[in-house]
């Protein structure tokens, strides 16, 4: 139990059983953490970077080299392993990618301070100069950044190789044709926001996975793909250019949200209601028929009755569709979702070239393509496994992040480790121009940015020293800034001509969130846990800190 003295009388605030790290052990402790958390991803860096598999409580295996998945996946208990957590997820939400980077990265920067303290530099001196150096860097990479257009569809490729590179889908024609698919997407979707600059709404480009096939038989439908079935058997399979209305209502006869007492007394009262009912399900069906659907998609259900007079009338609904399905379904097809049938009109329609059900390793889906102009669209993979296909779907998602961000910032740099040189040489000259001893912490940064060339030539099985002396004396050199590492020659090589490029975002955010990330983690000096044993818990996953809390 944590105590102090009060006049030699001894003064208890915590209850029994909390625990409390102060000061330098706190620190170190927080750093010893961080630390672990980067190497446990470390080696998933790059093209030639290794798949971790991690397996579940309940015995699902995950099998990814995507840095935010290892992370979440690992079910960290640490809160700064938790810190460490939630940065990887900024950089994907933000960017799209790399969030590997970023915690290698964090995890550098931490190193780096650790040793700083050790020498008698205090936490705030450090964490200025961290802020500094960030803000330095992200000025020097927009001064050394590459404008883009949207229409550039060579640079954009290479971009979208170059995050489909890291990834394990499949030989290079594969992700050649996979990264052509997430461009035509990320530009059919496209928008200009009220400013006139190109904004992307990821969600619009729906992914969807069925194990089977390959990942070479992945397609791009112009339209939207549902994972449900059409109704009835005695519905149209197939619907050439299908006019369609989406409904949030049910198909049904609504029951009385308060107790009700229907009495009758004769078999022919019997019949009635039952005619009743039916007649009102039937009125339904005409006004669909009315308005000239020939396909509906309802979120709510649709009576059986309902069911077999809509199959009459030749027309294919489905239902129970998911309210995101919806929205997608309206951006493609250009209809408008319908609160009331006696709202429906011919004008609420949407139109699809083709509404058809199709059954993909045995399940039935419905696919609504071949529509005009579609403001939403779908990504459909397939693979050999679950876990292959589980793989291709994360690797679409860091392309189609990676593809969008270039497109709405218009700017991007050069991989392959060549910006992280580039950046780590003109902090060290800048640091000589800081006074005092926020220049040890800059000359610090620019170490920790180093970190990321040596990790990509030792997963590449080159020496990490000898290349990355290398890298610093050609950018030392004129024109040498385009140096980085080229993994598949195991040499160094000139990434502009290699097509090695990567958007500015991605860097961009790394670096801020890696830095204050860092800086959140030294201002730590005391932690302090009420419960019964340490958040460590235990220390998952080999970590240290078990004691730490």
């Amino acid at each position: 139990m944590p105590e102090n003295q009060l006049g030699g009388q001894q003064v208890l605030y915590l209850p029994e059983g909390a625990t409390r790290l102060l000061g330098r052990d706190a620190q170190r402790t927080n750093i010893a953490v961080g630390i672990a958390v980067a190497n446990a991803v470390k080696s998933a860096l790059g093209p030639k970077g290794m798949d971790k598999m991690l397996v579940s409580d309940l015995g699902d295996i995950t099998i990814t080299n995507d840095g935010a998945t290892i992370l979440e996946e690992m079910n960290v208990e640490h809160p700064v392993a938790k810190i460490m957590v939630d940065i990887a997820k900024t950089q994907d939400k933000e960017a799209g990618d790399g969030t590997t980077t970023v915690v290698i990265l964090a995890g550098e920067l931490l190193r780096g301070a650790g040793e700083l303290l050790e020498q008698g530099v205090h936490p705030s001196t450090i964490i200025k100069g961290y802020k500094i150096a960030a803000e330095k860097a992200s000025e020097v990479l927009h001064e050394t950044s590459k404008k883009v257009e949207s229409s550039d569809s060579s640079i954009l490729q290479k971009i979208a190789m170059v995050s489909m590179g890291s990834k394990n889908v499949g030989s290079d024609d594969t992700k050649a044709a996979l990264s052509k698919i997430v461009i035509k997407s990320v530009e059919q979707v496209m928008d200009k926001d009220a400013r006139g600059n190109a904004y992307i709404d990821r969600d619009l480009i729906k992914v969807e996975k069925k194990a089977g096939g390959t990942v070479g038989d992945t397609t791009f439908i112009s339209g939207v793909l549902i994972d449900k079935e059409i109704a009835h058997p005695g519905m149209p399979k197939s619907i050439k250019s299908a006019k369609i209305a989406l409904l949030d209502l049910a198909l049904e006869i609504e029951k009385t949200e308060v107790d009700a007492k229907i009495e009758i007394t004769s078999p022919d009262q019997m019949q009635a209601f039952l005619q009743q009912e039916e007649r009102m399900l039937k009125d339904m069906v005409e006004k669909i028929s009315r308005a000239k659907a020939t396909a509906i998609f309802t979120q709510k259900g649709i009576d059986d009755v309902a069911q077999h007079f809509l199959a009459k009338s030749g027309i294919l609904a489905v239902r129970r569709v998911k309210k995101s399905d919806m929205e997608k379904l309206s951006k493609a097809t250009g209809a408008r979702i319908v609160t009331s049938l006696d709202d429906l009109s011919e004008k609420d329609l949407g139109y699809a070239g083709l509404v058809e059900e199709r059954k993909i390793s045995g399940e039935q889906m419905t696919f609504v393509e071949d529509c005009k102009n579609p403001k939403s669209v779908t990504i459909f993979i397939r693979g050999g496994t679950q876990q292959v296909v589980d793989e291709a779907e994360r690797s679409m998602t860091d392309v189609i992040g990676a593809v969008s961000s270039v497109i709405e910032d218009g700017k991007f740099v050069l991989g392959g480790g060549a910006t992280e040189v580039d950046l780590a040489d003109k902090l060290r000259s800048y640091a000589n121009t800081i006074g005092g001893r926020e220049q040890l912490a800059i000359q610090k940064f620019a170490d920790a940015l180093e970190i990321i060339p040596k990790v990509l030539s030792e997963s590449a099985g080159m020496d990490a020293i000898d290349t990355l002396v290398q890298l610093r004396n050609r950018h030392r050199s004129k024109d040498g800034t385009v140096y980085g590492v080229d993994i598949f020659r195991n040499a160094i090589g000139d990434m502009n001509k290699l097509g090695v490029y990567e958007p500015l975002r991605i860097k961009e955010q790394a670096i801020y969130s890696a830095s204050e990330a860092a800086e959140i983690i030294l201002r730590i000096d005391d932690m302090i846990s009420s419960k019964g044993k340490g958040p460590a818990g235990g220390a998952p996953g080999g970590m240290p800190g078990g004691e730490a809390d």
